[in-house]
């Protein structure tokens, strides 16, 4: 890896001025570090990132209850098509990877979506503002007896969603990749800043979602759909703006074909070659120069023992003569590290499944509660302004204390391993859903002993009972989520960081169309043979309690899957010595301290 290295600075240029992992500028140029990248870069993309999330979740925070309270949809079919939207929003970026590791590059695949993105926005504003594309107002408290939105109605106000979705698959695969994109990984002191990026990264986030929950949740209760629709969509038109104005800084990585093609090359070639032995001396294996390599300002990777199974792509004989036949050890390593994540892609799926409930069933209890505080009556969607509180508060801890502190006793630059902080976030999401549970039990025997079952009335309990399960989703995430976005990006390999980082959102998509599986398997199975049913539109006559704890079941199933598949994980091999230069100056500064004497 270190020939490699110091082979890319031969072609690419100085030492000191230029960066050393292949990045260029717009127009394919070596570019220079003193004028571009790093925390200046950054600055532009994370801003951006802060009104792009006000913009998502100033929709998707209150949409069951537009879906309830405007388009007159029942508990189950409200939340399903919430999670169904949710989902393909996570799904679409593996297109969005693709389209830039492949072909367009992550800039112009960002810059395109981003189009797409606005006018999904911008139709869905006008599908809320105009009376003749939504039914009638209704005001009876069971919402199955008003009348129906139209075909017309769903066909406008889905269509816009789903062209919203569909640009998002371009934004959110290759925003985040961007920014890390800016720091040099051959420079151990970028290296260190990048180590931190996601923290942060996570934290700009939840600032725009911070806005969406409180300000925009409120206008939308409160003055309107419209104002409360429009105000993202000008947040989005700015943030888009913002982005523009960075582009003389950022750095650029070149699309390098692709990664499915490539990937499925590999395969083919292995099992063509199944009954092919492989050579125990590695230099007998096919391999490309590394001047193929560094002019692409990719980097060679060695031949690992792991899945070895597929080293008999890269093992010559007679017949083997490239494109399906033969493929290079970087190629195949390549391959091997997108499968390696898979395992642990799959054990993400329950706790994003457990996320979905936030804005979906969390949000229909919140209604049955009493939300006032004087004349003042709380949103339930602004409830999950407290998970995004949390979250914010746990990263800076995270971030400025827990790493300092566990540095000390793991001599790890991140503090501990990135899987052992999903596992933290995968404990904290049991624990998370058995509170869920009690709580619901406790809300169900108030609405038993004031006899609002039949009725559906509002509970006399504060909404604020709910907040536990909201303050503990957020110091989830900043475990979870954060841990998750940054294993995929540092785990895949440098030519497919894109799909890389897709699987962190592919994980989220497949938990909310998980969600919708549960519920309605869940609200099905229940009703069976005249029985009353788990999930019902009156949620005082369900048993969301039996639910939650279901739940917890499932998150503790996963949890044990998930530590079997972490213990066998192996870690890719670092392309640069930063880490290790990282770790043996914090062991030098541990070493050095003197422990005063009594």
């Amino acid at each position: 890896m270190e020939e490699d290295g110091r082979r890319r600075r031969m072609v690419t240029g100085d030492d000191d001025e230029y960066t050393e992992d292949g990045t260029v500028d717009l127009k394919g140029k070596p570019i220079l570090k003193s004028k571009t990248g790093r925390w200046k870069a950054c600055s532009f993309v994370v801003v951006y990132e802060i009104f792009e999330r006000m913009a998502y979740y100033g929709i998707s925070s209150n949409l069951i209850l537009y879906l309830t309270k405007k388009l007159h949809q029942g508990t189950v079919t409200s939340s399903n098509n919430v999670t169904n939207w949710v989902g393909t929003i996570w799904i679409t970026p593996i297109l969005g990877a693709y389209l830039a590791d492949a072909h367009l590059g992550r800039y112009w695949t960002f810059i395109l979506s981003s189009i797409i993105y606005l006018l999904g926005m911008c139709l869905l504003t006008l599908s809320v503002s105009l009376p003749s594309l939504k039914p009638p107002e209704c005001h009876e408290l069971d919402v199955t007896k008003c009348e129906k939105a139209s075909t017309l109605h769903l066909a406008v106000f889905y269509g816009a969603l789903y062209t919203l979705a569909l640009g998002t698959g371009g934004t959110k695969p290759n925003i985040s990749t961007i920014g890390a994109d800016q720091f040099d990984d051959y420079d151990p002191k970028e290296k260190k800043y990048k180590l931190s990026f996601f923290n942060w990264w996570m934290f700009s986030i939840f600032i725009g979602t911070l806005f969406a929950n409180s300000v925009l949740v409120y206008i939308q209760d409160n003055v309107g759909w419209t104002l409360g629709y429009a105000l993202p969509t000008l947040g989005l038109a700015i943030s888009v703006v913002i982005f523009l104005a960075g582009t003389p800084f950022y750095r650029h990585k070149l699309p390098t074909g692709s990664p499915f093609t490539k990937m499925a090359k590999v395969m083919v070639a292995a099992i063509r070659k199944w009954k092919t032995p492989i050579p125990t001396d590695t230099k007998q294996l096919y391999e490309l120069d590394l001047e193929e390599y560094a002019k692409k300002g990719r980097v060679r990777i060695h031949p690992t023992p792991t899945l070895r199974f597929l080293n008999k792509a890269c093992v010559k004989t007679d017949s083997s003569a490239g494109g399906w036949k033969l493929s290079p050890v970087t190629h195949v390593e390549e391959t091997k590290q997108m499968l390696r994540m898979i395992p642990i892609l799959i054990a993400t799926f329950i706790p994003s499944a457990m996320v979905a409930q936030i804005g979906t069933l969390f949000v229909k209890q919140g209604i049955t509660l009493d939300r006032g505080i004087g004349s003042f009556n709380i949103p339930p969607a602004s409830l999950s302004t407290f998970v995004t509180l949390s979250m914010l508060i746990c990263v800076v801890l995270y971030d400025r204390f827990f790493v300092k502190i566990m540095q000390r006793f793991t001599k790890n630059p991140r503090g501990i391993t990135l899987l052992q902080r999903v596992g933290i976030g995968l404990i904290i999401h049991i624990v998370i859903m058995v509170i869920a549970s009690l709580t619901e039990r406790y809300r169900l025997r108030v609405a038993k002993e004031h006899g609002l079952v039949a009725n559906g009335g509002e509970v006399p309990l504060s909404i604020f009972i709910l907040l536990p399960q909201y303050i503990l989703m957020g110091t989830a995430d900043a475990f979870l989520e954060v841990a998750k976005i940054e294993f995929f990006y540092d785990q895949a390999p440098e030519s497919m960081k894109s799909l890389g980082t897709s699987y962190s959102m592919t994980a989220l998509g497949i938990g909310n169309f998980l969600s919708t599986f549960i519920l309605s398997t869940v609200s099905h199975v229940t009703k069976k043979h005249g029985h009353h049913g788990w999930v019902l539109n009156n949620l005082n006559a369900s048993h969301l309690d039996y639910y939650y704890a279901l739940l917890a079941i499932l998150n503790l199933v996963n949890l044990v899957f998930f530590m079997v598949v972490a213990k066998f994980y192996v870690y890719r091999a670092e392309i640069s010595d930063s880490i290790k230069v990282l770790g043996e100056e914090l062991r030098e500064k541990t070493s050095n301290q003197v422990i005063p004497r009594d």
